[in-house]
């Protein structure tokens, strides 16, 4: 595939979040808010069976459960592991790519930390304007 031309003052680094670039995928990917939990919980706790990832998560239906983890599995971050037991027996756990993606999360997560309470009042600063 051809890549389109890129601006000659555009830097890679400015050019890494184009619309054609494969680092919007890590974004994309985790961009439904539920889909972070799940796989911060199971790299936490190692594989885990559906209703308890429901419990340790806790404030997530098992209907937004299920639609996160088929999420991830489609997206190869989790793996579905049925188990021949009666009853019927399924877990999920990361896969090494959704391990690997455990790194970046955590310094968002350092990131949120140091920077929330500037966020949050500039949320404040700007809905305050948007009254006056």
């Amino acid at each position: 595939m051809e890549q389109p031309e890129r601006p000659r003052d555009a830097s890679p680094e400015v050019t890494a979040y184009t619309a054609d670039c494969r680092a919007r995928i890590a974004f994309e990917v985790l961009a439904n808010r539920w889909d972070s939990v799940v796989v911060y919980t199971l790299g936490a706790c190692g594989p885990m069976r559906p209703r308890a990832l429901v419990a340790r998560i806790g404030g997530i239906s098992p209907k937004v459960l299920n639609d996160a983890l088929r999420r991830l599995e489609y997206n190869g971050l989790v793996e579905r592991r049925t188990y021949a037991e009666a009853p019927p027996r399924v877990d999920y756990a990361l896969t090494d790519a959704g391990t690997a993606l455990l790194v970046p999360m955590r310094a968002m997560g350092a990131w949120a930390k140091r920077h929330a309470d500037d966020v949050l009042a500039a949320q404040d600063r700007f809905e305050a304007q948007q009254r006056a």
